[in-house]
C-alpha cells in the first residue's frame, strides 16, 4: 500500500444563500473542477447557522433536475423534500435523502413545518454524484436512508464509529443503491483515536471536517469546515482527531465521460443539455406544487 497525499486543502469561502433556507459554502465546483472531482459534480456545504423559528418554513421552492444524483445529509435540523415522481419524506439528524433525478424530475426542499416553527441550528450537506451516460435517462427514484439503519462500524477502544451512506467499508455496506463505485462514510473519531482508510488509487478522494479537526497522515491539520482533495498518487491515508470530530470521507470512480453543465441539468453534450430544457419547458418533468 501507498500513502495518498493531499492535493490541497480549502477554507470555506463567502456563504450565499440557495433559496431562503441554505447557507452554503460551495466547495465543488468552485475551487476544483467537475472534471477532476468526478463523479462528485457539486457540494454545497452548509456549516453551523441558526435560523429563527418561523411559521412559514424556508427553503427551495419547485425546480428541475436531469442527468444526476442529490444526495442530502442532515447534521443538525431537519428536512422536508418532495418531488414529481412520487419520492418524499422527512429527514433529521444523521439522515439521508437520496434522489436519483435521471430522466428528469421537479422537486422542492424545506426545513420540516414543526422544526421551523422552533428553529435552531441548521447543518447539511448537498452533493450531486454524476450518472453515468447509459443511466442519464432512466427513471427516477427516491431512497430515504434514516440513521438507524446504516451500517455501523465500531473503531477500537470506544474511539468512535464509520458511518458507511454508500459504498463498502470492511465488508461492510452502506444502504445507498448507486449507479457506479461511490463511497460515502461519516468517519466520527474521538480526540486522539487515528484510523486508516483505504481506496482504489484512481478513485477521485476527499473529505470535510465537519466537525472538529483532524490531521491527515500525521502532516497536514484539516480545521472544521474545510475541505481536502487528494491526490491520484496512493490508495491509503489515515485521520488523527485533534479534538472530538466528524469527518464526511467521498471516494468514487471518475466515470470519464464527457461532461456538459448547465444550471439544473448535468448530461453529456450540448444537445443533451437543450433536449433537458425542452422537455422541462413541455411540461414532461410532471407536475409539482410548489
Amino acid at each position: 500500500m501507498k500513502t495518498r497525499s493531499i492535493e490541497k486543502i480549502v477554507k470555506p469561502g463567502t456563504p450565499h444563500f440557495v433559496g431562503d433556507g441554505f447557507r452554503v459554502h460551495n466547495f465543488i465546483p468552485g475551487t476544483s473542477t467537475m472534471q477532476r472531482m468526478d463523479p462528485f459534480i457539486m457540494l454545497d456545504y452548509n456549516s453551523k447557522y441558526n435560523f429563527p423559528p418561523t411559521d412559514k418554513p424556508k427553503g427551495v421552492g419547485v425546480h428541475p433536475h436531469r442527468g444526476f444524483e442529490t444526495v442530502t445529509i442532515a447534521y443538525k435540523g431537519r428536512v422536508e423534500h418532495g418531488d414529481s415522481a412520487g419520492g418524499g419524506g422527512i429527514i433529521g439528524e444523521g439522515d439521508v435523502q437520496w434522489m436519483t433525478a435521471a430522466s428528469g424530475v421537479l422537486h422542492k426542499e424545506f426545513h420540516e413545518t414543526e422544526w421551523s416553527k422552533t428553529g435552531g441550528e441548521f447543518q447539511m450537506v448537498q452533493l450531486w454524484v454524476n450518472l453515468p451516460a447509459k443511466d442519464k435517462m432512466s427513471p427516477p427514484k427516491y431512497q430515504a436512508i434514516a440513521n438507524a439503519e446504516m451500517a455501523k462500524i465500531p473503531l477500537t477502544d470506544g474511539g468512535g464509529e464509520i458511518e458507511v451512506i454508500a459504498g463498502e467499508y470492511k465488508g461492510n455496506k452502506g444502504s445507498a443503491s448507486t449507479f457506479s463505485p461511490v463511497n460515502m462514510f461519516n468517519v466520527k473519531l474521538k480526540k486522539g483515536v487515528k484510523t486508516q482508510l483505504t481506496f482504489p488509487e484512481k478513485y477521485t478522494t476527499a473529505i470535510l471536517s465537519v466537525e472538529g479537526s483532524v490531521k491527515v497522515n500525521e502532516s497536514n491539520n484539516v480545521l472544521e469546515d474545510h475541505f481536502a482533495l487528494f491526490k491520484n498518487d496512493g490508495d491509503t491515508f489515515t485521520l488523527e482527531a485533534l479534538e472530538d470530530a466528524v469527518i464526511l470521507v467521498l471516494s468514487g470512480e471518475p466515470l470519464n465521460e464527457p461532461i456538459a453543465a448547465h444550471g439544473p441539468f448535468v448530461m453529456n453534450t450540448k444537445q443533451e443539455l437543450i433536449e433537458a430544457f425542452q422537455d422541462f419547458n413541455t411540461g414532461k418533468f410532471g407536475y409539482l406544487e410548489d
